[in-house]
This record gives structure tokens, sequence and C-alpha cells, in this order.
């Protein structure tokens, strides 16, 4: 190989090292209101209450709610979220249900904060149908190491999780017990 090749077989390769890699879409829910419904939030719509964040395909069930900390105005019973201060919660039904229309694949994860076991499931259908492409437990751990930092906080300790996976999903379940179980910082393209 002569010195022109060589230097342009490196160029093109430091150029590629250099380039945007495509970074994995993360849900934080923050710009939603304080029991708002997350509803078409991400999908070009709007939460139960009117407002309205970026576009990213992705909806939730009825019921799926953002909850405020209290330590910013709202009414969460929660301290130490990893990001903001909103979450993702429900109050009634076993489960908040997310549609992810267009798909992702990789991997899923998130921050949880739970008093009870939950199952999060990965289905490559709408609406939490079709086939499981992954499935994860969590643990009872809200109260876990200590707990401190933020002021105030039942549901105080959060564990990042995920799950890796062939194919594309669709949807997520994420089920336990109805007021029981917070998230964040919903993560797709990656499972840590």
């Amino acid at each position: 190989m002569n010195i022109k090749v060589i230097r342009n077989t490196l160029a093109i390769l430091f150029g590629l090292a250099l380039a945007p890699q495509a970074s994995a879409l993360v849900l934080d829910f923050e710009g939603l209101q304080d029991q708002e419904e997350i509803l078409d939030f991400y999908n070009g719509g709007t939460g139960s209450a009117g407002s309205s964040g970026t576009n990213h395909g992705v909806s939730f069930g009825a019921g799926a709610l953002a909850l405020i900390d209290s330590d910013a105005g709202g009414t969460g019973n929660f301290a130490n979220e990893p990001s903001g201060d909103t979450i993702a919660f429900w109050l009634s039904a076993q489960s908040l249900l997310m549609n992810v229309a267009g798909g992702f694949d990789t991997g899923f994860s998130f921050f949880y904060s739970s008093s009870t076991a939950a199952t999060v499931t990965v289905y490559d259908g709408l609406n939490g149908t079709g086939n499981v492409l992954g499935s994860i437990n969590l643990i009872a751990q809200y109260t876990a190491n200590g707990c401190t930092g933020d002021p105030s906080g039942t549901f105080c300790n959060w564990d990042a999780i995920g799950v890796a996976f062939a194919g594309t999903a669709l949807s997520v379940s994420f089920a336990g017990t109805a007021n029981q179980t917070g998230y964040d910082n919903i993560t797709f393209g990656s499972d840590t």
C-alpha cells in the first residue's frame, strides 16, 4: 500500500469514529402536569390536561399518569428521582401500557421505585399483544440503601434495569400493584 491509500483509509476511519452516533430515546415525563394522564403527550398530541411534548410516536394507555414530586409542588410521595421532578405512575388497574407504533429494537431500560414486586414485559404487538420479546421482574426496593438526599418522599430508592431482545417491539406492559410503582427515564434502544 502506498502512503496516499493509507492516509485516505485513516481519514475515512477517523471520520467514522467522529460521526454522530444514534442516541437512545429517553422519556422523562417533564412538561406534564401533576396527575395528568400521559396519553399522547409523546405522540404528537397532548396529555389529559392539554400538555404537549415532542412527537416520538409513543402513546400511553388510559390511567398512565405523570406525578410531580411533592418537594416541587406536586402530590408525589417520592424522592431522589433520576431526572427532573416528574415520573410515570398509575393509580388504578393492574398495569401501565405503552405503545410505540414505529417500533424499537435492541433493548429497553428504565429506572423504577416500587414497594411491591412487579413485572415489565416487552411485546411485538400493540397493546401488550403478540409475542413476548423480553420480560423483567422487579423487586420491592423503594426504601433500600437508606434513601438520603432529596428532603422527603417514601419512594426514594431508584434502580436502573433493562433487557436486551431480538426483534421489533411495539408495546410494553408495566404490571404490578396500582399506586405502588413509579418509573422514570424510560429508554428505547438501550438495555442499560
